[in-house]
């Protein structure tokens, strides 16, 4: 875990070679370290921002198999995909947990009834599971009693999970510490070092002490998602990334109230959609659009994405007469998708991984929060390469070995073993707000997790900041001292986190 005086202890450490150094901190970053730790190398990851805060964090909050991409034809990644949605909620239960979807069949609807049963039949064959059944008009309505009747002639049910991407990425760095990786946020790769003409580390500037510093390796794995054209730039590589963003509206349960997850298809242009139960709330998105602004910009849902998701929520649930200014967040992501065919929409690009080997740099690009983990052993096999060594590939070896009665538990399954430690104190039961977020579980993420400022601990730590109110501004008061006391931040360092977390807010998540 991260605990006191750790980043300066990653500094020293840094001062040995390492067989591998991983840039980037989401999820691909992530999956990458554990399985090469695991395969006994020494390995460094580093991430420029907070762990997991690029597309990691603005997911759908799904794992799932791609449905859609049945209809596309790309039967493997689908099988691929409800592989490994089945293995990772045997694999870590409570952090990826079964969600049933309803898909509404209406009249006119393409594709129809008969083409969604045969779907449905393959997804649930790749599962090997029998999953999907289809329910009559008036047992569909009564599971989703605020759907559009007009033409509804009944529909389905399927299978595919849920999870909190930012804790399942953490979750993961976590696993992959106790095998001996070094991380650190806030620490951002300069320039690439060279012996000769091959890449063997990179320039780094810690971005919380100042201090600029060396790290040598023997591979570098680019795993920096939307930004990695840029360190393939040094190297000579040319730009391959088509940046796609997609946006989220996090609306207040009692507003948009679905048991169930629901898949819709927007009647404008038929792109899929989901409403989605997630903690005590409910997500809906998502858009898919070229992201022309700046990647040094976060990304913002546009209004153009306000109006298109509020257009079909008002159409499917007409009776909830919906307005951006009901959600209590919005959110949006930048997918960094491999550049394909010309005059390909957004959609119909591939969401295929891809991985470049160049004068020593493995660039990993695309891909899916699902297949991270086979996307990792992509990774190790080019490692290997690099190195003249061949590791056994394991695609089925469980994310988490679980250790202790604690292991099952959420905060066990969620924080690893090291959250049973904690000693108990009085508030440790105390809720933040209406979440479902307990003391015990921030002191944690303060003292064990690499907090460096208040949205690590709102936004990803946690997810309170899209879940309440004006991101929970209300709460700060009772956090205060707690975060105050943990970090040792004084009243000033308080106050300019509070303005600073206000201002990203208020700039990046209230609702459009």
């Amino acid at each position: 875990m991260w605990t006191q005086d750790w980043r300066s202890q990653f500094e020293a450490a840094a001062e040995r070679a390492f067989d591998v150094l991983i840039v980037g901190g989401g999820i691909t970053g992530a999956g990458v370290a554990l399985q090469a730790a695991r395969a006994g190398l020494r390995v460094a990851l580093i991430e420029q921002n907070d762990f997991a805060s690029g597309t990691s964090s603005w997911s759908s909050k799904l794992v799932h198999g791609g449905l859609r991409y049945l209809a596309s034809g790309d039967w493997r990644l689908t099988r691929e995909s409800v592989q490994e949605r089945q293995r990772l909620m045997h694999d870590l239960p409570g952090l990826v947990t079964p969600l049933d979807f309803m898909l509404p069949v209406y009249a006119h609807d393409k594709p129809g009834r008969w083409a969604l049963q045969a779907a449905l039949g393959a997804y649930d064959f790749m599962a090997r599971k029998r999953y999907s059944h289809y329910m009559k008009p008036a047992e569909f309505g009564a599971h989703m009693p605020y759907l559009n009747r007009d033409g509804l002639k009944g529909g389905f049910v399927y299978r595919d999970a849920l999870t909190d991407d930012v804790r399942l990425t953490l979750r993961v760095l976590i696993e992959a510490r106790s095998h001996g990786v070094l991380a650190a946020n806030y620490v951002r790769a300069e320039q690439l070092l060279f012996d000769g003409d091959t890449v063997n580390g990179a320039r780094v500037a810690d971005r919380e002490t100042g201090r600029c510093f060396d790290i040598r390796a023997a591979v570098v794995v680019n795993a920096t998602g939307p930004w990695s054209d840029r360190l393939r730039a040094q190297v000579e590589g040319a730009a391959q990334l088509r940046p796609l963003r997609g946006s989220h509206f996090v609306f207040p349960f009692h507003v948009l109230p679905v048991g169930r997850a629901i898949t819709l298809f927007h009647p404008d242009d038929r792109r899929p959609l989901f409403a989605i139960p997630w903690q005590g709330a409910t997500v809906f998105g998502t858009t898919d659009l070229d992201h022309e602004k700046p990647m040094d910009e976060v990304p913002r849902m546009s209004a153009a994405e306000s109006d298109y998701l509020i257009a079909a929520a008002r159409h499917y649930f007409p009776a909830r007469n919906m307005q951006a200014a009901d959600a209590l967040s919005c959110f949006a992501g930048v997918r960094p998708i491999v550049r394909g065919e010309p005059g390909a929409s957004a959609s119909q690009e591939s969401r295929e991984s891809s991985i470049e080997r160049e004068r020593g740099l493995i660039t990993v690009t695309g891909g899916k929060l699902t297949t991270f983990r086979v996307t990792a052993n992509d990774v190790l096999e080019q490692v290997g390469q690099a190195l003249g060594r061949r590791f056994v590939r394991n695609d089925k070896a469980p994310i988490i070995h679980a250790v202790g009665a604690d292991a099952q538990t959420r905060g066990g399954v969620r924080h690893g073993p090291a959250f049973a430690g904690m000693f108990a104190r009085a508030d440790d039961a105390r809720a933040l707000g209406t979440t479902d977020y307990r003391f015990r579980e921030l002191r944690f993420a303060l003292s064990h997790e690499a907090v460096a400022h208040l949205d690590d601990l709102l936004l990803r730590r946690t997810r309170a900041g899209l879940l309440l109110e004006q991101g929970g501004l209300a709460e700060l008061p009772a956090l205060e001292p707690l975060v105050r006391d943990t970090l040792g931040w004084d009243a000033a360092r308080w106050n300019d986190e509070v303005e600073r977390y206000r201002a990203h807010w208020h700039r990046v998540h209230a609702p459009v």
